[in-house]
């Protein structure tokens, strides 16, 4: 298969990729989830109200619905009441507010917790790097650190493909999230299975690049594709929340799971794949990458490999292929020392620790420039 067949998707693949479920996640269940109360975080973006009408449609006993947001929270709050939910209940919030996020915890004990909660836009993030931090891998410890105290049965980390060899701090921080759930075996108490899934990028999604795309296009203005060579895998709403309740099915733990994908697409084929659609004469211009995106993704790291055949409906899992993984206990004051650079405004020592637990992270030229400042 030549380079450029690489990039051909079939008729079928084009319309699902374009034209997905609407609404996403309604439809979809899953069994594991019946008569179980269920915590969602960052529960009014994209992925979690998706979930959020899945978890609805499992027949639980209870669903958490919890964001930073108060518009993304009404919003999925609405839909699953005009939707006849009445087990509900939304909570305005961030996971990284560890004494709240312990009442919340103490007050409804979720079974089953989805962390979807994130700082998810590359650029933006290079701008707030301590953000990042704070949202992505500090909330998560604490996310974790509660699942295992209230005997939650499982813990699902919403991770993404920026999180392999990161060169962003969002992807370099959601690396450092994946770590906390992998780094050791789950409390031999509580027995909380910690699950990652990294999805590719979710077509459709708050921020992606198809509704820029139409809404480009629906403004008459020239559509802007960073580099003509920049290429990304996708995967569909209703395929990423499949992913998530299909994770629940594994029985391993600690475990990173990754979805089985099609080819990556060249961004350049998508945006004349829409203006065909649209019957559109808008232009497209090369902006060039902006910082801390990659020219093409990748699903593993350097330091990964595939583990076998799929686990379980399309999800495969990935090892270690080489190089220690930082330990448990100690993970976590390293993980401290980060939260308090970064609550400082630290930047210097906060990117020095990160690199010390992400050493596959390479800062782009936005920060690279402050681990030359004296700390």
């Amino acid at each position: 298969m030549d380079h450029a067949d690489r990039f051909q998707l079939d008729a079928a693949a084009w319309d699902r990729l374009l034209a997905p479920a609407s609404p996403p996640g309604r439809g979809l269940s899953h069994e594991r989830l019946a008569g179980k109360r269920v915590l969602i975080t960052g529960a009014g973006g994209s992925i979690g109200s998706a979930l959020a009408q899945a978890v609805q449609a499992s027949d639980p006993a209870g669903i958490v619905l919890l964001d930073s947001s108060e518009n993304g929270l009404y919003q999925v709050d609405r839909a699953l009441t005009e939707a006849g939910s009445d087990r509900h209940v939304s909570i305005l919030g961030s996971v990284c507010d560890p004494h709240p996020l312990e009442r919340l915890f103490a007050e409804h004990r979720p079974q089953v917790v989805v962390h979807s909660a994130a700082c998810k836009h590359v650029p933006l993030m290079e701008s707030n790097p301590c953000a990042a931090i704070l949202n992505n891998a500090v909330g998560t410890l604490y996310l974790r650190r509660l699942a295992a105290a209230f005997h939650a049965e499982a813990l699902v980390l919403v991770s993404t493909d920026k999180a392999a060899d990161p060169v962003s701090i969002m992807g370099a921080s959601k690396r450092l999230a994946e770590l906390l759930l992998l780094s050791g075996a789950p409390s031999s108490a509580t027995m909380t299975k910690m699950l990652v899934v990294r999805l590719v990028n979710v077509a459709g999604s708050q921020g992606s690049v198809l509704p820029l795309f139409l809404d480009q296009i629906a403004r008459g203005v020239p559509l802007t594709v960073t580099h003509r060579e920049a290429e990304r895998y996708f995967m569909t709403m209703d395929d990423a929340v499949q992913a998530l309740l299909a994770a629940l099915e594994v029985q391993a733990s600690p475990a990173l799971l990754i979805p089985e994908v099609g080819p990556p697409v060249r961004i350049l084929n998508l945006a004349a794949r829409l203006l065909e659609r649209q019957q559109s004469r808008a232009q497209v211009v090369f902006t060039g990458l902006r910082p801390g995106e990659k020219l093409r993704e990748t699903l593993l790291g350097a330091h990964e490999r595939w583990a076998g055949e799929p686990v379980c409906s399309g999800l495969r899992a990935v090892e270690r292929a080489s190089a220690a993984m930082p330990g448990g206990s100690d993970l976590d004051t390293k993980v401290e020392q980060l939260g308090e650079a970064a609550q400082r405004g630290d930047l210097p020592r906060m990117l020095l620790n990160l690199r010390e637990i992400v050493p596959e992270y390479r800062p782009g030229a936005l920060l690279a420039s402050a681990l030359e400042t004296p700390a």
